[in-house]
């Protein structure tokens, strides 16, 4: 074996109870399994015949479960509502041993529920073919400002890092994560960031881990896989943010680092091309890479095992996680 691959190794090993701060926005995902076979009379619809129902977390809930199935300590952040989803989000943080004190309900906010319809032939993988989103922005009033403040001014004195995952929702409020970033670079906590539609607004952190369509939404261009123009997009984000690292992931064709003053370095993806599932793979990434880092990873190394985490995850169904030890078998597979 290899001296990087070694490294790598024992840098899994260092994962075990970091302590990884998790502030973003908490999804139910719902899943509604059932069989089609014919086409409605009233409507040129499938009709579906039920069968089961399945819950997941989602969003920065996802990202917990891959932090806390890798050993870790994750640490979650935000606001849900005082409502059933919230509820079943609580209960469901709890059975994994996740704690939930910093993670506050509100009855003026309505957890975000993505409800997916799955269907087949009994005897086929189903496939999903209608989703449902029930959805509204957490309220951006003073209470809920004042709350998010005091427990991530609180975390700072345990966390070894700081994950964002921003979904659109506001739960990350641009203020706060202003009034905030100081006292975790003061520390030398790493600051890492997902955001679906506001990249460029949190500058000033460690390190981003966009996809493409998020990085062509930033810079309001069209890459058209040209891998050219993605290493310009890239330079320049990184240039914006102020950041020391991105991360651009590219789903079957890799993922591309980017550090300041250095040329771009790009991973091929790990495993086959043949993807199962992308649901919830950027949080996995994310997450690894977060991780990685706050384990004493260069970002070269986090990257590393970053890409190796989404390769393995992007063949398992729905919002999946993975173990140090499945991590381990993928470094050492490889030459």
């Amino acid at each position: 074996m290899n001296n990087k691959n070694k490294k790598l190794l024992t840098l899994i090993d260092k994962f075990y109870q970091k302590k990884i701060a998790v502030w973003g926005d908490f999804i139910l995902d719902e899943y509604l399994y059932g069989t089609t076979r014919r086409i409605s009379r009233e409507a040129p619809v499938l009709i579906l015949s039920y069968k089961n129902k399945e819950f997941a977390l989602g969003g920065a809930g996802n990202s917990l479960l891959n932090l806390k199935a890798l050993g870790a300590e994750p640490l979650p952040i935000g606001i849900i509502g005082a409502d059933e989803a919230g509820e079943k989000t609580l209960k469901m943080l709890t059975k994994e041993g996740i704690s939930t004190g910093s993670l506050s309900q509100d009855k003026n906010c309505k957890t975000p529920v993505k409800t997916r319809i799955l269907a087949g032939e009994p005897t086929t993988r189903k496939q999903q073919i209608l989703r449902i989103d029930q959805e509204e922005k957490i309220p951006d009033s003073k209470k809920i400002q004042q709350k998010l403040h005091k427990e991530l001014k609180n975390i700072q004195s345990q966390a070894d890092a700081l994950l964002i995952s921003d979904y659109n929702y506001d739960t990350v409020k641009e203020t706060i994560f202003r009034l905030i970033l100081a006292g975790f670079k003061r520390k030398n906590i790493p600051v890492t960031v997902d955001s679906r539609f506001r990249l460029l607004n949190f500058k000033g952190i460690t390190a981003a881990t966009p996809n493409e369509p998020e990085v062509e939404w930033a810079l309001k261009i069209e890459l058209n896989d040209n891998i050219n123009l993605l290493k310009q997009a890239g330079k320049t984000i990184l240039q914006k943010l102020k950041a020391q690292a991105l991360l651009i992931t590219r789903g079957s064709k890799g993922m591309v680092l980017f550090e300041p003053n250095k040329p771009p370095f790009s991973i091929p993806i790990y495993g086959t091309t043949d993807i199962v599932d992308v649901t919830g793979a950027g949080d996995t990434v994310i997450s690894v890479f977060t991780l990685s880092l706050a384990a004493g990873a260069s970002f070269k190394e986090a990257a590393l095992l970053a890409n190796l985490a989404g390769g393995m995850v992007v063949m398992k169904k729905g919002t999946a996680t993975l173990t140090c030890a499945e991590l381990k078998k993928a470094v050492e597979s490889q030459n």
